[in-house]
Protein backbone atom coordinates (compact mmCIF):
# COMPACT_ATOMS: atom_id res chain seq x y z
CA UNK A 1 0.00 0.00 0.00
CA UNK A 2 2.76 2.60 -0.37
CA UNK A 3 2.57 3.39 -4.10
CA UNK A 4 -0.34 6.04 -4.51
CA UNK A 5 -3.29 4.60 -6.53
CA UNK A 6 -6.12 6.69 -8.30
CA UNK A 7 -8.70 8.17 -6.13
CA UNK A 8 -11.28 6.12 -3.88
CA UNK A 9 -14.24 8.39 -5.75
CA UNK A 10 -13.24 7.67 -9.19
CA UNK A 11 -13.23 3.45 -8.63
CA UNK A 12 -16.41 3.76 -6.25
CA UNK A 13 -18.13 5.71 -8.78
CA UNK A 14 -16.70 3.35 -11.45
CA UNK A 15 -18.83 0.26 -9.36
CA UNK A 16 -21.76 2.50 -8.82
CA UNK A 17 -21.69 2.58 -12.82
CA UNK A 18 -21.31 -0.74 -13.08
CA UNK A 19 -22.66 -2.05 -16.48
CA UNK A 20 -25.22 -4.69 -16.25
CA UNK A 21 -23.60 -7.37 -18.59
CA UNK A 22 -20.94 -7.66 -15.90
CA UNK A 23 -24.20 -7.55 -13.19
CA UNK A 24 -25.33 -10.31 -15.53
CA UNK A 25 -26.19 -13.93 -14.29
CA UNK A 26 -22.25 -16.13 -13.82
CA UNK A 27 -22.29 -19.65 -16.08
CA UNK A 28 -22.41 -22.71 -13.59
CA UNK A 29 -21.52 -26.12 -14.70
CA UNK A 30 -24.83 -27.75 -15.27
CA UNK A 31 -26.68 -25.58 -15.31
CA UNK A 32 -28.69 -24.63 -18.84
CA UNK A 33 -28.88 -20.92 -19.31
CA UNK A 34 -27.97 -19.40 -22.65
CA UNK A 35 -27.84 -16.19 -21.53
CA UNK A 36 -25.15 -16.77 -18.40
CA UNK A 37 -21.96 -15.13 -18.84
CA UNK A 38 -18.41 -17.90 -18.84
CA UNK A 39 -16.71 -15.97 -16.13
CA UNK A 40 -13.37 -17.92 -16.96
CA UNK A 41 -13.68 -15.75 -20.96
CA UNK A 42 -14.02 -12.43 -19.12
CA UNK A 43 -11.16 -13.12 -16.97
CA UNK A 44 -8.99 -14.12 -19.69
CA UNK A 45 -9.97 -11.45 -21.34
CA UNK A 46 -9.14 -8.79 -18.56
CA UNK A 47 -6.24 -10.33 -18.17
CA UNK A 48 -5.80 -9.83 -21.76
CA UNK A 49 -6.23 -6.02 -21.60
CA UNK A 50 -3.05 -6.15 -18.95
CA UNK A 51 -1.44 -7.25 -21.17
CA UNK A 52 -0.79 -11.19 -19.74
CA UNK A 53 -1.56 -14.67 -21.08
CA UNK A 54 -3.01 -17.36 -18.72
CA UNK A 55 -2.78 -20.89 -19.26
CA UNK A 56 -6.21 -22.81 -19.15
CA UNK A 57 -5.31 -24.12 -15.77
CA UNK A 58 -5.54 -20.89 -13.56
CA UNK A 59 -8.74 -20.08 -15.40
CA UNK A 60 -10.39 -23.59 -14.17
CA UNK A 61 -10.76 -22.12 -10.46
CA UNK A 62 -13.68 -19.47 -12.85
CA UNK A 63 -15.66 -22.37 -14.25
CA UNK A 64 -18.58 -22.57 -11.61
CA UNK A 65 -19.74 -25.35 -9.46
CA UNK A 66 -23.36 -26.27 -8.75
CA UNK A 67 -23.35 -24.13 -5.59
CA UNK A 68 -25.12 -20.82 -4.32
CA UNK A 69 -21.77 -19.51 -2.62
CA UNK A 70 -19.56 -20.51 -5.92
CA UNK A 71 -21.96 -18.31 -7.63
CA UNK A 72 -21.98 -15.64 -5.76
CA UNK A 73 -18.08 -16.09 -6.03
CA UNK A 74 -18.30 -15.34 -9.85
CA UNK A 75 -20.49 -12.86 -9.60
CA UNK A 76 -18.02 -10.89 -7.85
CA UNK A 77 -15.85 -11.72 -10.09
CA UNK A 78 -17.22 -10.45 -12.57
CA UNK A 79 -17.72 -7.70 -10.95
CA UNK A 80 -13.88 -7.15 -9.94
CA UNK A 81 -13.04 -7.93 -14.02
CA UNK A 82 -15.66 -4.52 -14.54
CA UNK A 83 -13.20 -2.45 -11.94
CA UNK A 84 -10.03 -3.63 -13.08
CA UNK A 85 -10.95 -2.49 -16.73
CA UNK A 86 -10.68 0.76 -15.38
CA UNK A 87 -8.27 2.47 -17.70
CA UNK A 88 -5.89 3.32 -14.36
CA UNK A 89 -5.13 -0.07 -13.99
CA UNK A 90 -4.96 -1.25 -17.66
CA UNK A 91 -1.96 1.70 -17.35
CA UNK A 92 -0.25 0.23 -14.35
CA UNK A 93 -0.12 -3.51 -16.42
CA UNK A 94 -0.27 -5.52 -13.58
CA UNK A 95 1.32 -8.81 -13.30
CA UNK A 96 -1.04 -11.77 -13.68
CA UNK A 97 -0.04 -13.76 -10.54
CA UNK A 98 -1.80 -10.44 -8.76
CA UNK A 99 -4.66 -10.39 -10.91
CA UNK A 100 -5.44 -13.73 -10.33
CA UNK A 101 -5.16 -13.67 -6.86
CA UNK A 102 -7.69 -10.52 -6.97
CA UNK A 103 -10.08 -12.30 -8.82
CA UNK A 104 -9.28 -15.36 -7.49
CA UNK A 105 -8.61 -15.22 -3.54
CA UNK A 106 -9.73 -12.05 -2.64
CA UNK A 107 -13.13 -12.44 -4.33
CA UNK A 108 -13.92 -15.82 -2.64
CA UNK A 109 -12.82 -14.19 0.68
CA UNK A 110 -15.62 -10.89 0.20
CA UNK A 111 -18.30 -13.36 -1.24
CA UNK A 112 -18.49 -15.72 1.46
CA UNK A 113 -20.11 -12.99 3.51
CA UNK A 114 -21.55 -10.92 1.31
CA UNK A 115 -23.75 -11.02 -1.90
CA UNK A 116 -21.77 -9.28 -4.77
CA UNK A 117 -24.19 -7.43 -5.85
CA UNK A 118 -24.25 -5.28 -2.58
CA UNK A 119 -20.98 -4.35 -3.74
CA UNK A 120 -22.28 -1.82 -6.30
CA UNK A 121 -25.32 -0.95 -4.39
CA UNK A 122 -24.09 -0.19 -1.04
CA UNK A 123 -22.21 2.79 -0.91
CA UNK A 124 -19.77 1.47 2.02
CA UNK A 125 -19.29 -2.41 0.21
CA UNK A 126 -18.68 0.13 -2.60
CA UNK A 127 -15.88 1.68 -1.20
CA UNK A 128 -14.83 -1.90 1.04
CA UNK A 129 -14.08 -3.68 -2.54
CA UNK A 130 -12.54 -0.22 -4.10
CA UNK A 131 -9.95 -0.14 -1.10
CA UNK A 132 -9.44 -4.48 -1.03
CA UNK A 133 -8.52 -4.24 -4.41
CA UNK A 134 -6.23 -1.16 -3.95
CA UNK A 135 -4.19 -3.03 -0.98
CA UNK A 136 -4.00 -6.55 -2.67
CA UNK A 137 -2.75 -4.90 -5.38
CA UNK A 138 -0.05 -2.82 -3.47
CA UNK A 139 -1.67 0.21 -3.75
CA UNK A 140 -3.41 2.98 -1.43
CA UNK A 141 -6.27 5.82 -2.67
CA UNK A 142 -4.42 8.74 -4.06
CA UNK A 143 -4.10 12.02 -1.37
CA UNK A 144 -3.95 9.12 1.58
CA UNK A 145 -1.23 8.37 3.97
CA UNK A 146 -0.66 4.20 4.32
CA UNK A 147 -1.58 4.87 8.08
CA UNK A 148 -4.60 6.78 6.75
CA UNK A 149 -5.65 4.04 4.02
CA UNK A 150 -4.98 1.30 6.18
CA UNK A 151 -6.43 2.29 9.28
CA UNK A 152 -9.59 2.88 7.12
CA UNK A 153 -9.75 -0.65 5.48
CA UNK A 154 -9.77 -2.29 8.50
CA UNK A 155 -12.54 -0.01 10.17
CA UNK A 156 -14.82 -0.49 6.69
CA UNK A 157 -13.95 -4.04 5.95
CA UNK A 158 -15.10 -7.34 7.80
CA UNK A 159 -12.79 -9.20 5.89
CA UNK A 160 -9.67 -7.21 6.54
CA UNK A 161 -10.42 -6.91 10.14
CA UNK A 162 -11.03 -10.97 10.69
CA UNK A 163 -7.78 -11.26 8.39
CA UNK A 164 -5.91 -9.14 10.43
CA UNK A 165 -7.01 -11.09 13.29
CA UNK A 166 -5.88 -14.09 12.25
CA UNK A 167 -2.67 -12.66 11.63
CA UNK A 168 -2.32 -11.08 15.08
CA UNK A 169 -3.51 -14.69 16.02
CA UNK A 170 -1.37 -16.51 14.44
CA UNK A 171 1.73 -14.00 15.37
CA UNK A 172 0.82 -14.66 19.43
CA UNK A 173 0.51 -18.11 19.40
CA UNK A 174 3.87 -18.14 17.84
CA UNK A 175 5.41 -15.76 20.33
CA UNK A 176 4.09 -18.31 23.33
CA UNK A 177 5.56 -21.32 21.40
CA UNK A 178 9.17 -19.27 21.69
CA UNK A 179 8.44 -18.24 25.21
CA UNK A 180 7.77 -21.82 26.06
CA UNK A 181 10.87 -23.55 23.98
CA UNK A 182 12.97 -20.62 26.06
CA UNK A 183 11.99 -20.84 29.08
CA UNK A 184 12.08 -25.53 28.55
CA UNK A 185 15.66 -24.90 27.39
CA UNK A 186 16.30 -22.68 30.55
CA UNK A 187 15.36 -25.07 32.75
CA UNK A 188 17.07 -28.12 30.84
CA UNK A 189 20.44 -26.05 31.23
CA UNK A 190 19.63 -25.38 34.60
CA UNK A 191 19.11 -28.87 35.44
CA UNK A 192 22.30 -29.65 33.61
CA UNK A 193 24.18 -27.45 35.60
CA UNK A 194 22.74 -28.43 38.73
CA UNK A 195 23.42 -32.26 38.34
CA UNK A 196 27.06 -31.57 37.68
CA UNK A 197 27.55 -29.85 41.27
Amino acid sequence: MHTPGPHLETLTHRLADTPVEFLAEPRIAGVANAQAVAVAALVNDILLLHGARAPAASLQGFIGAQVKADRNRLALAMILCWLLADDWFIGQQLPQPALLQVLGEAARELAASTPAHQFTQDPERREELARIVLARLGFRPRDESVAQATDRLSAISGTERRRLLEASRLAEQRAREIREALAKKAAEESADKWSRE
